[in-house]
């Protein structure tokens, strides 16, 4: 039988071992606040110099940009249509997809199945960006020109297909997640009034589960608005003003890469655009998260 002493040892230690990963839990929360702050700081403090010379209503409503070239232009407009033809066209295709994927998973799928498409379906979301950019390039363009004949060998079509078979399994995953979360005793009320599987999950469980699956299709969209590699391989980074998306087109994250990756010295009007393009895609991206929050603390359901 232990003693007073050993008893109040072994407390001791417990106590000590909770401080350290306490301690450790709000360092690790500490440094993802501090590295937002300091990204923020950054964005916000060179987009300062920025606009100190090109007045903000070019920046808005100039409807060129051609910041490298002598006759300079600045109108962000420009990528913004690019950013969201390509967003728009991903997101037609993930959120139908990745919806009916989750309702079968979810309400229809056997275990067995369910418990083997799940992972290969995350797994989907671990490939490479630059891999889904060259697939959209190599096989899905000269497959598209088929039906297109005048499609240009670089457009924002294929690009946007791609990156949204890209974020399907964001939007399926979480969608599922959430309706698995539905009661069952929601299902089986349903099922008593002689309601068919396919209109319980329809008009029951997927209105029970709006909260997640929003929250499911707010990701979808971050995750479109800030994709990368695919726009820039496959899109041909052209700043053109169109929401055609059978012509090429450039992006707000594609044409970071160009000037990142280029010969511009720091300091320069050139180079100080990527902060102020930056700030725009992080303000768009702080919008879509605040829609996020309003829309899962109006439609969450307690139970």
């Amino acid at each position: 039988m232990s003693s007073p002493s050993d008893r109040l040892k072994v407390d001791h230690f417990r106590h000590l071992k909770e401080r350290v990963i306490e301690s450790i839990m709000f360092l690790a929360a500490f440094v993802s606040v501090v590295t937002t702050l300091g990204i923020v700081y950054i964005l916000v403090s060179e987009s300062t110099v920025f606009f100190r010379q090109v007045p903000l209503s070019d920046f808005l409503f100039d409807r060129q940009w051609t910041p490298l070239f002598d006759d300079a232009h600045y109108g962000i407009m420009v990528l913004l249509s690019g950013t969201i033809t390509s967003s728009v066209v991903a997101l037609l295709v993930a959120i139908p997809l990745g919806t009916i994927i989750a309702i079968y998973l979810s309400e229809f799928a056997p275990f067995v199945v369910r418990e083997v498409a799940k992972p290969f379906l995350e797994l989907l979301g671990g490939v490479p960006t630059i891999i889904y950019g060259y697939f959209a390039l190599v096989f899905l363009t000269p497959l598209l020109q088929k039906i297109y004949p005048d499609l240009p060998g670089f457009n924002l079509l294929s690009a946007g297909i791609v990156m949204g078979i890209m974020i399907i399994p964001y939007v399926a995953s979480l969608s599922e997640d959430a309706m698995k979360a539905v009661p069952m005793a929601l299902r089986e009320g349903s099922y008593a009034m002689g309601a068919t599987r396919l209109q319980t999950s329809l008009r029951v469980v997927m209105p029970a589960a709006t909260s997640g699956i929003a929250s499911a299709y707010i990701l979808g969209i971050s995750r479109a608005v800030g994709e990368t590699m695919i726009l820039a391989v496959a899109a041909g980074m052209q700043p053109n003003l169109t929401f055609n998306p059978t012509e090429p087109g450039a992006t707000i994250t594609s044409y970071i890469v160009q000037v990142a990756l280029g010969d511009l010295p720091h300091g320069s009007i050139g180079y100080q655009t990527i902060f102020a393009a930056g700030l725009t895609l992080m303000l768009m991206t702080l919008a879509f998260n605040l829609l996020g929050y309003y829309m899962r603390k109006k439609f969450r359901e307690a139970y």
